[in-house]
């Protein structure tokens, strides 16, 4: 997710980080870097110019340049500026009123708004009775996808009558009804046209939905930002759902969507599964692509997966920053269950040459820490030469790949105990995460 952009930065701060002091002299090659790096990356380049020239401004700054610990001060500083970048501070909620709650979804055809509509179900399914329904008339393959996906995730389905006019009546009806939310999926078209928009200008302005969503393909940089300004101009909409930015290398229009329509991102979608739609929060996003990872996500996303006492035991340990190679191991072992090994990773911080993590390498991971003895998992320094070779011998691998654990857990563990992450960590509540 958004690989160009974090290295560009993460190549930025190493720059940084083996200077003594700030100056013009040496920012100036680094901010080129980070200026490259976004361009690359399909960054709309008035974002690009803001960023970089609002970023050099702070770093200049006189108690910047003469700090004790300048790479702790560029960290925080860069941080806060890529927060703004993607939205400001705290994740912007979806609007949820007492009651009926109508939200209709508008983007172009293959930008996922179908299983969009399915995925923002799943997650409120919870929260009320959920109904769905598909917009899309002339196309019989809409309704038929919408109402598979409705009965996968639980929710009910409305057949949409023969004409528009007769939909609309149908959905009024439904405001009176028992259902919590009507989540309504629209006709899309290969690009933007002026029948669609009209069309939608129509729909919108006779429901008044309690909010209006744009469905963006991520993967689609410029091309996602021209249909969204264009989506804004003429039918307008409130928030914006990002689709596929697990396979956006890129990042153009996660770092520009907000910054071209002034509308803040609520969801991502970063898979294939009903569960992989999250919500966007600007300040985990800038973590994540720094390589700090993003600890309140996993903890979130592992509460839905797991029993409360598990929840509370991971968020204790992690407060505590008392992360062991047992906790690793459950982590891993939960993380099948949430769409794959490699997930795991990527809310955790980098692990300096750990390299690209896939299934198989984890799968050794795991095998690795059940060899070790309980003693061993729970206190790891304990572990010398002749214990690497023994468990390298029940593990089945050589013992470099012991020794590379090894190194990459130590690492992690003193990045966990660093003073941004204690920062964080002391700000959770834990109740927030359990149901």
């Amino acid at each position: 997710m958004l690989e160009r952009i974090s290295q560009g930065f993460q190549k930025f701060l190493k720059r940084i980080k083996g200077e003594g002091h700030l100056s013009q002299y040496n920012i100036e090659p680094a901010l080129r870097e980070i200026r490259l790096a976004l361009l690359e990356a399909d960054v709309n380049y008035r974002a690009v110019r803001e960023f970089v020239s609002s970023l050099r401004e702070k770093l200049l700054r006189e108690e910047v340049r003469k700090s004790l610990t300048p790479y702790q001060t560029v960290v925080k500083i860069v941080h806060r500026e890529l927060t703004e970048l993607l939205g400001g501070q705290g994740g912007k909620p979806l609007k949820i009123t007492p009651g009926t709650n109508l939200y209709l979804l508008l983007g172009l055809q293959g930008s996922g708004k179908t299983t969009t509509a399915g995925k923002l179900a799943y997650l409120l399914r919870e929260k009320g009775k959920v109904i769905l329904t598909s917009l899309d008339l002339k196309r019989a393959a809409a309704q038929e996808q919408l109402e598979k996906i409705a009965r996968q995730v639980g929710a009910d389905f409305l057949p949409a009558p023969s004409s528009m006019e007769e939909a609309l009546k149908e959905l009024e009806k439904l405001r009176s009804s028992s259902y919590r939310f009507v989540i309504l999926d629209t006709a899309g078209r290969l690009h933007v046209d002026e029948p669609l928009m009209e069309e939608l200008r129509k729909i919108k302005e006779f429901l008044k939905p309690t909010e209006t969503l744009l469905v963006a393909d991520s993967m689609t940089g410029q091309d996602a930002l021209l249909s969204a300004k264009s989506f804004n101009e003429t039918v307008g909409f409130d928030s914006v759902i990002l689709t596929k930015l697990d396979g956006d290398a890129r990042g153009g229009a996660a770092l520009s969507i907000t910054y071209t329509t002034g509308k803040p991102i609520k969801f991502m979608g970063v898979g294939e599964r009903m569960g992989d739609l999250e919500p966007f929060v600007p300040e985990r996003m800038a973590s994540r692509i720094l390589g700090m990872g993003d600890l309140l996500s996993l903890i979130e996303k592992t509460e839905r997966e797991v029993e409360e006492r598990e929840a509370r035991r991971l968020a204790e340990r992690l407060r505590k920053q008392s992360f062991t190679m047992e906790d690793l191991r459950a982590q891993i072992k939960l993380l099948k269950r949430l769409g794959g090994l490699s997930k795991v990773m990527s809310f955790l911080p980098k692990m300096p040459g750990a390299g690209k993590i896939d299934d198989k390498k984890l799968i050794h991971m795991e095998a690795i820490i059940n060899s070790m003895t309980r003693e061993e998992r729970e206190r790891p320094e304990i572990i010398d030469a002749s214990r690497r070779r023994r468990i390298a011998r029940g593990s089945g691998r050589p013992v470099s790949e012991v020794k590379q654990l090894l190194k990459g857990f130590f690492q992690m563990k003193k990045m966990l105990k660093s003073k941004n992450f204690r920062k964080i960590l002391k700000g959770i509540d834990i109740d927030k995460f359990i149901r």
